[in-house]
């Protein structure tokens, strides 16, 4: 666990510790699957900061390199990957069950329906989370994952 010290608050004369809330889980490794660079960097910065190890992919093809090099504890992969009307995180997500079955899947969508939710579950999603959603709550949808495992 990581401490730092409260500089600045004068409460007392005892030694303001307090641990950072970012480092209270082993380091896990993620791939953040995410055209969209704006989307890219909050999850990348977010993460990062909770302490996670947080690797990259922009398309299908580089994402599925780096699955099949690299294990991952946890895959968020948006959904739609290009401007067309694919669904390569479905594919990401396929790729993963067949390269990594115990990596965790969080599919991210602003383009749900209930057919393509439906899809992502049977293909074995963890979670199907529809933008925007919070980075608080993607965030506790990918820690209540990591527990059950």
């Amino acid at each position: 666990m990581v401490w730092h010290s409260c500089a600045g608050q004068v409460a007392s004369r005892l030694r303001c510790v307090a641990p950072m809330m970012s480092i209270t889980h082993p380091q896990y490794r993620m791939l953040v699957v995410e055209d969209e660079s704006t989307a890219l960097a909050a999850l990348k910065k977010y993460f990062s900061k909770q302490g996670y190890r947080v690797e990259y992919a922009r398309e299908l093809e580089e994402a599925e390199a780096m699955i099949i090099t690299a294990k991952y504890d946890v895959v968020i992969a948006d959904l739609r990957l290009s401007w067309s009307y694919a669904v390569e995180g479905l594919e990401i997500l396929r790729f993963v069950r067949h390269h990594s079955r115990g990596t965790k899947v969080v599919i991210l969508t602003a383009y749900g329906t209930p057919e393509i939710q439906r899809s992502a579950r049977a293909l074995g999603a963890e979670a199907f989370l529809q933008k925007p959603t919070p980075l608080p709550e993607i965030a506790d949808a990918v820690k209540r994952l990591l527990e059950r495992s």
